[in-house]
């Protein structure tokens, strides 16, 4: 270990209490609280896994949480096994029947989009659930399964204690302008692409 003298250890005090202050002033300044839209887009992987992870930081708190999946069909995941221990906080609904490229039938998959924007909008009006996360439908818009203007201007006009959060690649501009908090993961490396196949526990 790198011995530090006093002279050091004094400087890194002061620069450190310094920030210490600049940091709690900021941090007091920002005085409102409401509910935030939250979209998680990009190419690289953790979308819906960062969404998971913040419901199991609400749950933490005991909130109720309503989930309604646009595309992934009824595979069954880890993460959907693991909130059945929580059923009395939260609502699961797996909408989607497939990728496009798995159904093929361009009716069929709007039809599906468009039960499943239903349920998600029957989630968001009720008054129990403060958290209601939108799983893959940025997919759902940008093939224009769904009336996007619409879709925007009820995410806008959700009540104002509601958070939602959105995942899925190649989010909308209008999407991204009405959101409050915009998250991009970066593709860096994939092991994919290496040869490696959807395991159990990490991509489902």
């Amino acid at each position: 270990m790198t011995d530090i003298t006093p002279e050091e250890a004094a400087r890194h005090q002061q620069k450190m209490a310094r920030r210490k202050a600049l940091q709690d002033a900021k941090v007091a300044s920002k005085t409102r609280e409401k509910g935030l839209l939250i979209v998680n887009t990009g190419p690289g992987k953790g979308k819906s896994t960062a969404a998971f992870g913040l419901m199991l930081r609400a749950l933490g708190h005991g909130w109720k949480v309503g989930v309604v999946q646009f595309i992934k069909g009824t595979w069954d995941t880890g993460e959907r096994r693991a909130v059945e221990r929580f059923a009395d906080l939260v609502e699961w609904h797996v909408m989607g029947e497939g990728f496009t490229w798995e159904t093929q039938d361009k009716a069929r998959d709007i039809a599906a989009a468009s039960r499943a924007w239903d349920k998600a909008r029957e989630l968001m009006a009720r008054d129990d659930i403060r958290l209601v996360i939108l799983d893959e439908l940025n997919i759902a818009l940008r093939y224009n399964y769904l009336p996007l203007e619409e879709v925007v201007a009820t995410l806008a006009a959700r009540r104002p204690d509601l958070h939602v959060v959105v995942t899925g690649r190649n989010a909308k501009p209008e999407m991204i302008a009405a959101a409050d908090l915009v998250t991009e993961a970066a593709l860096v490396k994939h092991h994919f692409n290496a040869g490696v196949k959807a395991q159990e526990g990490i991509e489902y």
